[in-house]
């Protein structure tokens, strides 16, 4: 049987799909038919798609519980030329679709709005707070806010500026626009997750109602969702470096000087339970036929306390230093080098080693985050006069809250030596690590006494704003009416972190928790890699070591910094139509200060406070055209002038490894990234509720964000003094993304449906800053942050009578993910499948079953470094998750 390509499976789909549409059309009388349930929503998204001026996507969601999706990205993963990851960062996938990029860009050039205003909202994760603070996690948005989702790929002036790529726009629904008075939802139900064999409950509810005259509405709505997760994976990317000259093993194993080593890496087991708590509150009131006044209120919080159980082996640390082992026995080694990498380590315990007493095959480092939370929250005022019959203006006024919160802490402890090693057979493969002893506690060798580091970090952030727009209707011929408004904000950001302290008993073997000892799941055998067994303490036993022996005091101040960013912005854009050719045009005045607050080591060695202001305007034109070529045929063009603003943590985060003295240090003269953009599109609407459309975009980008190679001096907790780091630090330069969307849907005979789109990306570095990938002399690596070349989804549907069904299958190629030191991170390639199922009992009652992941698939990456074989990174299995729930509505 040949194998098709997912764009030959779509163009096969939408031929046979023709024909039966073509031959039931024939077949079957007209009627008036009125559509519900999955293609109802179908329908009002195409519509919306196609009566727009410019270029977008659209979500809509009729009902709670349409899509095996349980928050926004995970419906905007089906979109052409959106993409996805269950992260915000190098930290791996959660099991949860976490942030959203246009084009393949980072996520910090696409900006996300809920009811056209901003949000702010935070992370858990310690690394995503402090480097962060404009890209949105999605976690804190459940799938049932949804009325509308709005994906803006091409710009106009009357968008908020801030997404060089794009404006994601999440609508919630409003209490005026029910058709009846009363209206009411819920949902309750539970999750099962494989990993952790636990089910937890899930519930939401929404009730809105309005008075008779619908002239006052009010809807309510809330949620609570929990769910555990156990994450088996396997860590390598922690400690790849270089063998020493002179080292054990460069004495041992021949051609083994320079190549790359395991230092240190191994099994990880994270184990959190996730909790959404929050809802929404939407007040209207039309108080006259030309005043309408809403007032929403929104709260979500995220509560995700974790433990990540990291048994990681350190054979190749300490035989690869010319120090740290120096005298060990030669003919104790043995191993094999291949294509740079010291491919092949094993080393035996000789008899009467010196050497032994002071090194450790492995150490066990439970890094526990007892309060891990994130938080976003917004009050929003719209207003909407309509002065007379030409002019109405709209106004909104709010603030928006973001918090991110981290308490961590490590337990850690050394095994003695045992000897042991490491195998690699490439980069798509795990390391198997043999470490003897590893079933057993031990503690003993390079330190025989436990240890802890950590932090609280905390971070803020907030904006206040407001808005006024106006439209003036016209009569200029063509140009119909006059959009124009501004708009004034202030963005504040400020991070706080204090290290973790160890009192008296701490550093006792005798106090460690041994009654919370404990294995790591047999889970671990899926990957294929050794770690099930393996002896670690629990998360309630770590926790309880800590609050006894370790607090919280001292400014961390070189990790502390405030920023203050306040912005004013002003619009004029004209709207116009001829019988065939409609759009806009317009130009968009953005002013921006940025304000950056930080502690810097001063020439006493001490802390000292240092500011640093910028400022820039930016002008910003947009231009949008649809011409309407036949009447199921559609031809679009756009151009236009955008800008992001760097992530807030890039122009001043300090995050460091001091144990391999590296890490991330911000930038606080980073510019905005701005972005000349180019669309064209044609849209072919052959059938009810079926589209097929191809697009082509470019743009090119100035000021993008990659990273540089220096070294710094910054404060090393565990060494306790002034030490030099080798670290990354983010500059600008340029670069530029094109690629070809293509998108498939359409209603079949007898309830079935079909979609499919598949995006092709290209995206490269064009400058060359020094001392990046890209800059390099030899080995340049110009690969561009978050781009996939190829990325499609299939999916198929079926609704009839009282029983409904889902499939979809979501895949995206690898992408680079970060850097490192030396070293690249590129995600390999991913593809989840979902599928839901849904009867409905009667008019009030439906139950569905909803499966997330059923692939289990596997999420991993791999470490490029130049002049060496590629090598495995992590590799994670979050499990499958199954959703169940019975859903009433009156």
């Amino acid at each position: 049987m040949s194998k098709r390509t997912p764009i030959a499976t779509a163009v096969g789909l939408l031929i046979l799909g023709a024909g039966i549409t073509a031959q039931a059309q024939e077949a079957a009388a007209p009627e008036q038919v009125i559509v519900t349930g999955i293609r109802a929503s179908l329908q009002q998204s195409l519509n919306q798609k196609r009566n727009s001026d410019s270029l977008v996507e659209v979500i809509t969601a009729e009902d709670v519980g349409k899509m095996p999706d349980k928050n926004v990205a995970d419906s905007l993963q089906r979109l052409p030329g959106v993409s996805v990851a269950a992260a915000g960062g190098g930290e791996g996938s959660f099991g949860e679709n976490d942030r959203v990029a246009l084009r393949g860009t980072p996520f910090g050039l696409t900006l996300t709005t809920l009811n056209g205003h901003s949000v702010s909202s935070g992370d858990w994760f310690a690394d995503n707070i402090v480097g962060g603070g404009r890209s949105v996690s999605f976690s804190l948005f459940p799938s049932e806010l949804i009325g509308r989702v709005t994906v803006h790929k091409g710009a106009q002036a009357d968008l908020l500026e801030g997404g060089a790529e794009g404006v994601v726009d999440i609508e919630t629904r409003k209490p005026l626009d029910f058709k009846k008075q009363f209206n009411a939802q819920f949902s309750i139900g539970g999750v099962n997750s494989s990993n952790s064999g636990k089910t937890d409950p899930q519930i939401n509810a929404m009730v809105a109602w309005k008075n008779d005259t619908n002239t006052l509405g009010i809807l309510v709505q809330g949620f609570h969702e929990k769910r555990t997760l156990s994450r088996v994976g396997q860590e390598n990317q922690i400690w790849y470096d270089r063998v020493e000259a002179g080292s054990p093993i460069a004495k041992s194993i021949p051609g083994s000087t320079g190549a790359m080593g395991s230092y240190l890496g191994g099994t990880a087991w994270f184990e959190q339970k996730r909790t959404r708590n929050g809802g929404l509150v939407d007040v209207q009131l039309k108080a006259s036929n030309d005043l309408t006044l809403d007032l929403t209120a929104f709260h979500s919080h995220l509560d995700a306390p974790n433990i990540n159980h990291n048994f990681m082996q350190s054979v190749g640390r300490f035989l690869s230093s010319s120090t740290l082992a120096s005298n060990y026995p030669n003919g104790a080694i043995t191993g094999t080098t291949a294509n740079g990498v010291v491919t092949q380590l094993n080393a035996t315990v000789p008899a009467n080693c010196t050497a032994c007493a002071n090194i450790s095959s492995a150490v066990q480092e439970e890094f526990s985050r007892p309060v891990a939370e994130s938080q976003s929250q917004f009050v929003n005022l719209d207003a909407k006069w309509r002065v007379n019959e030409v002019l109405t203006l709209n106004g909104k006024l709010g603030t928006t809250k973001g918090l991110g919160n981290t308490v961590s802490g490590a337990l850690g402890v050394w095994m003695p030596w045992t000897g042991g090693g490491y195998s690699i057979s490439g980069a798509g493969s795990p390391v198997i690590y043999n470490t003897p002893g590893a079933d057993k506690f031990s503690i003993g060798g390079n330190q025989a006494t436990p240890y802890t580091y950590g932090s609280h970090v905390t971070a803020n952030d907030k904006e206040t704003y407001g808005q006024v727009d106006g439209t003036l209707k016209t009569e200029w011929g063509a140009v119909h009416s006059l959009q124009f408004g501004g708009r004034v904000a202030e963005h504040k950001r400020d991070l706080t972190s204090i290290g973790i302290n160890a009192l008296p008993g701490l550093d006792s073997a005798a106090n460690l928790p041994m009654s919370g000892l404990t294995a790591f799941p047999s889970d671990f055998n899926d990957l294929g890699a050794k770690g099930a067994g393996y002896w670690t303490f629990s998360q309630d036993a770590v926790n309880g070591w800590l609050s006894k022996y370790g607090n919280y005091s001292g400014d961390l101040k070189q990790s502390e910094f405030t920023i203050k960013e306040p912005t004013q912005s002003a619009y004029v854009m004209g709207n116009f139509s001829t019988e065939s050719l409609s759009g806009n045009f317009g130009l968009r005045v953005v002013h921006t200060t940025e304000e950056v607050n930080r502690y810097e080591i001063g020439p006493s060695g001490g802390f000292e406070p240092k500011r640093y202001s910028n400022s820039y305007i930016d002008f910003l034109p947009s231009a949008n055209f649809r011409l309407d070529i036949t009447k199921d045929l559609v031809g679009r063009f756009s151009t236009s002038r955008t800008m992001a603003r760097p992530e807030l943590g890039m122009m001043a985060g300090v995050d460091l490894r001091d144990v391999q003295g590296t890490g991330n240090v911000g930038n606080p003269d980073l510019r905005p990234i701005r972005a000349n953009n180019f669309d064209l599109g044609l849209e072919w609407y052959f059938a009810p509720k079926s589209m097929l459309s191809a697009g082509a975009f470019y743009s090119a980008l100035d000021g993008y964000v990659t990273y540089g190679k220096s070294t710094a001096t910054f404060y090393n907790q565990l060494q306790k003094q002034n030490t030099v780091y080798q670290v990354s630090t983010p500059v600008n330069t340029t670069a530029e993304v094109k690629g070809l969307e293509f998108a498939y849907v359409q209603e079949l005979p007898k309830g079935f449906g079909v979609n499919a789109n598949y995006t092709y990306t290209l995206g490269a570095e064009t400058g060359k800053a020094p001392g990046s990938p890209c800059g390099a002399l030899t080995n340049a690596d110009c690969t561009l942050i978050g781009t996939s070349k190829n990325a499609y989804n299939v999916g198929a549907f079926y609704e009839q009578g009282k029983f409904s069904a889902r499939l979809t299958y979501s895949w995206r190629s690898g992408f680079l993910n970060g850097t490192s030191r030396n070293s690249a991170a590129f995600q390999a390639p991913i593809g989840t499948l979902s599928a839901s199922i849904a009867y409905q009992i009667n008019d009030n009652y439906s139950i569905t079953l909803d499966g997330k992941d059923l692939n289990n698939p596997l999420v991993r990456s791999v470490i490029h470094t130049p002049g060496a074989m590629d090598l495995p990174g992590s590799l994670y299995k979050n499990g499958r998750q199954v959703y169940f729930a019975l859903h009433g509505k009156y």
